[in-house]
């Protein structure tokens, strides 16, 4: 109950609308209860008394009876379809949006087989228990109080044997709790890790066939789908358990009450329609005792996957600065001043020994310049270029854009200033022109035109079915790399940002292609403040000055010749050669 009590802020919005619908399902239930009383009228006075108009007159009340009884649990679920929908709809909404707004850190910890478990089986499981068992649960409890109420008003000693098993259910019930809970979060556990191990053999289909790993992808498979068979099946024994008590017991105190009853039929102390009415309420609870064992399994399920999915929702997301009169006014168009001030950086869940991946950076790039960052494979350069726009937070020092504490900054309108391009270009399946146009929300068609010849994409953009307008396939993986690249590129300059951050934008892109896009970026580059990852001279010689990154630190900064000549360590970089042994001038070896 502590679990599914915690998703009441959602249903809130519709708990009279569930309130509603519980009384009507409680007053159907009762009146299946009337159809016992009516038969015990029937049997005790038309029928003993030879009345056949008194028959007519009860089976009519049955019919009434059994026809409000359907229509009210009609009326019911009507009056829930809707707005429990509604919840669903909007409780994904919520958990789209808050996974959206979680720091990087948590994508790079989470697989996406796990959040996509949450966002569709487990708010499957939630809804399928708003509908069901929030309401036939107390549904179910008023049905049996009432029929035992009735039984033990007409007969009470007949009653006591009917409702014997209510004590061993109970304990059953408490018992197959807390072991049901365990193996349903199992399950859905195991559940969410098959999804992932789907979604990567499907996005990785070319690795595969590439290297021929069917065998090994098949048998991870195989693993996976066994635990998660392995859960399942361990859940059905425990519900067949359970469940089987629940039909056993009952049935067994219905042949006990049927015998003492026709005894005291026999001795004259007990009415015919009074054992009737008995043994035709033991057959409207019997459904009803038997299925809260299954409404019980259906609550332990929707509250493991209601505690799945909360705990995402409890994360906490990165702190949001709302403006004030106070804050330093956003300067006019133009080139950005960006410095970064004794910065650090170490992942959350580096272990506490291990050293910092940044250590005091001290860089400062003027308006208009631009500046290459180069630094041995793990050196921290992504993870430098990831702070500009607060992927990631500084755990040390500061950051500023135009003198202002980007940390003081609301993210929208620091990534309003900024725009990005990665190495690994992310598409996504929209077409052409969407894609581009997402780096700027007021982009126009002229725009995207503009960014396309600026990253040399609109030759091969024009050779497409249907142009910009063609969809590109999931992750872009129908075009090459480098196209992606390409694309990528032209996202990041069509909102002609104030200051531009490339990590390593055109390593997918062959020579030719290369000097054409960076011959058309120079234009770009003189009207923008740019930081540029490169791995390639040419790529660096885009640059006005260039900083070399070693160790987590600064090691030095000037113009690509000044470094050539300087620094052993920048020279072996860009040569492509290995450092023989010990550290190089200004820096670490390779």
């Amino acid at each position: 109950m502590r679990s599914l009590l915690r998703l009441r802020p959602y249903v809130r919005p519709v708990r009279l609308r569930l309130l509603l619908a519980a009384l009507l399902a409680t007053a159907a239930s009762c009146l299946g209860l009337l159809m016992p009383l009516v038969l015990k009228w029937m049997a005790d006075g038309p029928l003993t008394g030879g009345d056949p108009s008194g028959v007519w007159w009860g089976g009519l009340a049955l019919l009434l009876l059994g026809v409000a009884e359907a229509a009210i649990f009609g009326v019911r679920r009507r009056l829930v379809a809707r707005p429990l929908a509604d919840v669903e709809a909007s409780m994904r909404e919520a958990l789209y949006h808050h996974v959206q707004r979680l720091p990087i850190s948590f994508h790079d910890r989470w697989s996406s087989g796990q959040l996509l478990s949450r966002a569709t089986s487990d708010l499957g499981l939630i809804h399928a228990f708003l509908v069901l068992p929030l309401t036939f649960l107390v549904v179910n409890a008023t049905t049996i109080l009432v029929g035992c109420l009735i039984l033990l008003s007409q007969q009470w000693t007949l009653g006591l044997v009917l409702l014997a098993p209510a004590v061993p259910l109970m304990v059953v019930s408490s018992l197959f709790e807390a072991r049901y809970a365990l193996a349903s979060r199992r399950a859905q556990d195991h559940g969410g890790n098959l999804t992932t191990v789907i979604e990567e053999s499907v996005m990785g289909i070319r690795v595969i066939k590439g290297f021929g790993r069917h065998e090994s992808q098949a048998y991870a498979f195989w693993e996976l789908a066994r635990r998660v068979r392995g859960a399942e099946l361990h859940k059905a024994r425990l519900l067949a358990g359970v469940s089987a008590l629940f039909v056993a017991l009952p049935e067994i105190a219905v042949g006990a009450t049927l015998v003492l009853g026709a005894h005291q039929v026999a001795d004259g102390t007990l009415s015919p329609g009074t054992l009737l009415a008995f043994l035709a309420t033991a057959l409207v609870l019997r459904p009803v005792v038997e299925s809260t064992g299954s409404l019980l399994a259906l609550s332990h399920e929707a509250a493991t996957a209601a505690n799945r999915y909360l705990d995402v929702m409890a994360l906490p997301l990165l702190p949001e600065l709302k403006p004030t009169p106070s804050r330093r006014p956003t300067t006019g168009p133009g080139p950005a001043e960006l410095a970064l001030e004794n910065v650090e950086f170490r992942y959350p869940e580096a272990p506490p020994d291990a050293p910092a991946v940044l250590r005091g950076v001290d860089l400062r790039i003027a308006p208009g310049e631009t500046l290459a960052l180069v630094g041995a494979t793990g050196s921290g350069k992504t993870t430098l270029a990831g702070l500009v726009p607060r992927l990631y937070e500084p755990t040390g020092g500061r950051i500023t854009v135009d003198g202002q504490d980007i940390a003081d900054m609301p993210r929208a309108e620091l990534r309003g200033r900024i725009a990005v391009a990665f190495e690994d270009p992310a598409l996504f399946s929209a077409t052409i022109a969407e894609n581009v146009a997402m780096g700027a929300e007021t982009a126009t068609d002229a725009d995207v035109a503009r960014a396309l010849r600026v990253a040399q994409a609109d030759d091969f953009v024009r050779l497409l079915p249907d142009g910009a307008d063609t969809m590109v396939g999931e992750q872009g993986l129908t075009l090459s790399g480098g196209q992606r690249q390409r694309l990528a590129l032209a996202r990041a300059v069509v909102g002609r940002p104030r200051l531009l951050v490339l990590d390593d934008p055109l390593s997918a892109l062959d020579i030719h292609t290369e000097a054409a896009v960076e011959a058309a970026l120079r234009e770009v580059l003189g009207t923008t403040t740019a930081l540029i990852v490169a791995h390639r001279p040419s790529t660096v010689l885009l640059a006005d000055r260039v900083a070399l990154l070693s160790q987590g630190r600064i090691a030095a900064v000037g113009t690509h010749q000044e470094l050539l000549t300087t620094n052993a360590e920048y020279a072996w970089l860009m040569s492509g050669l290995e450092p023989a042994a010990g550290p190089g001038e200004g820096g670490k070896t390779s």
